[in-house]
């Protein structure tokens, strides 16, 4: 059975879309068949991957209007598929309040999907909305990507609490797969001081890969392809590979 990874921070611009994308080439470079989720509104993971949206997308998922199998979109990345998602997804939280166990929608939908895909790759939305619940909810575990800056652990907690709710309330298996660095510059002492305090919270919950300032890890979208397609030899693609393999490991798997 697939792994299914929720990539969430409610604090916005730390890397959370390039993660999810990124991870999920990655992982599908290393032999892995996955599934990238957009859980999103901004829609940014679809196109950063070159998912066409058309008519089916995560809303219409969520809904019961489509279901996951006839809304996938596949990839010109080998092994790596996508649900996608656009503006039309902004709705879904307000048209699913009145909807009977509304937090499990997304748990309900992908049902059956694990046994399809190595892993699932959620991208949330950088909030704790009905859309994150539904993520975490239908999620085995939650990665979390922290921007090495001044107020990296701002909102952390606020997370945090809303992860172990969610583990109490909604999903007692879900864990914390780990904490992921980005933005990196070890030239800065600010960045190094960053990576201390985090490593004092999380412990070792820590990916020892950090993700690096990189000019064509913010290129890559542009041309609706992963950086390990878009620039295979540049330091955010070994970068993310790194994390794939890392991902990999802490699952017990055998890397090729």
């Amino acid at each position: 059975m697939g792994k299914i990874i929720a990539v969430t921070n409610q604090k916005g611009g730390v890397g959370k879309t390039t993660t999810s994308v990124n991870l999920c080439a990655c992982l599908a470079e290393l032999g892995k068949k996955t599934l990238l989720i957009d859980a999103d509104p901004q829609g940014n993971a679809s196109s950063g991957s070159g998912a066409a949206v058309g008519d089916k997308s995560l809303y219409e998922v969520l809904l019961g209007i489509a279901t996951a199998e006839k809304s996938i979109v596949e990839t010109d990345t080998p092994g790596m598929s996508v649900l996608p998602s656009d503006i039309r997804l902004a709705a879904a939280e307000i048209e699913m309040v009145g909807i009977e166990r509304r937090e499990y929608r997304l748990r309900a939908a992908l049902r059956g999907l694990a046994d399809v895909y190595d892993y699932i790759i959620i991208d949330c939305p950088p909030s704790l909305g009905l859309l994150t619940v539904n993520a975490l909810t239908a999620a085995n575990s939650v990665l979390i990507p922290i921007q090495c800056e001044y107020y990296a652990l701002e909102g952390v907690r606020s997370l945090t609490d809303t992860v172990n709710r969610v583990k109490r309330g909604l999903n007692p298996a879900l864990e914390v797969e780990g904490v992921l660095l980005t933005m990196f510059d070890g030239r800065t002492n600010l960045s190094l001081q960053v990576v201390a305090q985090v490593k004092k919270h999380f412990k070792s919950k820590v990916f020892a890969t950090t993700v690096p300032r990189n000019v064509r890890l913010g290129e890559a979208p542009s041309h609706a392809l992963p950086i390990n397609r878009y620039d295979p030899r540049s330091t955010g693609a070994e970068a993310y590979r790194s994390l794939a393999r890392e991902v990999l490991a802490r699952n017990g798997e055998r890397i090729k």
